[in-house]
């Protein structure tokens, strides 16, 4: 058992390993969720901890034996429900890192870097210290970063303030090796005021990966939120099939006026994608899988797919078309894939290993025909055709997954979640929050 006056500072939990008593991972530390108040110091109440299945969970810090450099050990029994805020908590990563406070002796601001919580004689956790870095004077270039200091959590005031304006450089460190779906468990999972800081500091292309995985309704909010003509970069740096889902959850004329300040080529695709019936074949295409010509050798094939922007699922094939190259190309010839240029010489012209059973499908091809013909022949991706047989685009597998899943699937719990390991105990009311 953690003994009382044991000191941990929160942003260097984020990120410890939780053990159960028998040494089995239990799951990753995310936050510190806090309960803070006008007055007294704010009481630690609990860990959020993702488990596998990238699911939040609250963890009791009555169910924690002890808190050490690199882990922290738990009884073994974790409620798999999703975590959700409460109005009273407070999450000390998402929410307090970044908040300006104003210190009690009339010494100025500062902005907290770090909380520190101790574990007092009642078993009870309390925020006790804050680690602030001091506002400097000057501007611009002319300004220095202010100093540090540790001081009492009595010392400073705004802790409590819902709607004091907040940066999100140190939380986003914080988070700075989670994937894009990761990144967007942790966006959903905060205040709509919290939420719209960290997108808004977010740069467009991360922004852009972090939007493809949250809910529309999340979607539509930071978009809306974004200055227009940050949220047309945004758009312009989305997957053509994503920015159309998105515009089309707008109303019409904010859909319109952000695709007049997107760039020319790119918002013509997505009109493209706009124009289809959303449970079609059109409907769910990228307009940007990998198209080459027949006479490129397999080497520079082989590079076009290594591209670290591009999906799995349409890094597993290449388009083979007469030119041109961008939809609609010229005549489709067929596909090559990934396994078979890796078998054949580096200088091989990819127009020698072209697969033309597979089968392409039309604009209007309804989502259960696209499902069917992936199930039927263990694909990833098809081509996507029109009547001259110029190739639109490429629907594939993850396309079509977002398509059959219900909408709200991203915020649904799983009703059986693996354990780490058959020997933790896991329970549904364990540490219930009552």
């Amino acid at each position: 058992m953690s003994s009382a006056g044991t000191r941990v500072f929160v942003a260097r939990l984020a990120g410890t390993t939780v053990f159960d008593p028998l040494g089995d991972q239990v799951g990753r530390v995310r936050d510190v969720v806090a309960l803070v108040r006008l007055k007294g110091a704010p009481r630690a109440v609990g860990l959020v901890v993702e488990v596998p299945g990238r699911r939040r969970v609250f963890l009791p810090l009555t169910r924690v034996t002890a808190i050490d450099p690199g882990q922290v050990i738990s009884t073994g029994l974790v409620n798999m429900r999703r975590f959700e805020q409460r109005p009273s908590e407070t999450l000390v990563v998402g929410e307090l890192l970044d908040r300006t406070v104003t210190f009690v002796d009339g010494s100025g601001t500062g902005t907290i870097e770090d909380v520190a919580m101790e574990r007092q004689r009642d078993g009870d956790w309390r925020v006790t210290q804050i680690f602030v870095r001091r506002s400097a004077p000057g501007s611009g270039l002319l300004r220095r970063r202010g100093e540090t200091v540790l001081v009492p959590v009595d010392a400073v005031t705004g802790l409590s303030a819902a709607d004091v304006a907040q940066g999100a450089a140190l939380m986003l460190a914080r988070y700075e090796d989670l994937k894009p779906a990761d990144l967007a468990d942790v966006l959903h999972d905060l205040g709509t005021t919290r939420r719209m800081e960290v997108a808004s500091a977010l740069d467009n292309e991360r922004l852009a990966d972090v939007l493809e995985e949250l809910p529309g309704d999340d979607q539509v909010a930071i978009l809306s939120g974004l200055e227009r003509t940050r949220a047309a970069d945004v758009l312009e740096a989305m997957q053509p099939d994503d920015a159309a889902d998105l515009l089309g959850e707008l109303p019409d004329a904010q859909a319109a006026e952000l695709l007049e300040l997107m760039e020319p080529e790119e918002a013509r695709d997505v009109r493209r994608l706009l124009a289809y019936e959303e449970n079609t074949a059109g409907g769910m295409m990228t307009t940007e899988p990998v198209i080459l010509g027949p006479e490129t050798p397999v080497a520079a094939a082989l590079a076009h797919v290594r591209r670290q922007d591009l999906a799995p699922a349409l890094a597993s094939m290449v388009f083979v078309v007469r030119p041109p190259l961008e939809t609609p190309t010229g005549r489709f010839i067929g596909v090559v894939h990934l396994q078979r240029m890796l078998r054949d010489p580096p200088h091989e012209a990819i127009g020698a290993l072209v697969d033309t059973d597979i089968e392409a499908v039309s604009a209007d091809a309804p989502l259960l025909h696209v499902t069917r013909l992936l199930a039927t022949y263990n694909l990833l991706a098809l081509p996507v055709v029109d009547a001259e047989r110029r190739l639109l685009g490429a629907v594939s597998v993850d396309d079509v997954l977002d398509h059959l899943l219900p909408e709200d699937w991203r915020e649904t719990d799983d009703e059986h979640v693996p354990t780490p390991a058959a020997r933790t105990r896991v329970s549904r009311n364990a540490g219930r929050r009552g």
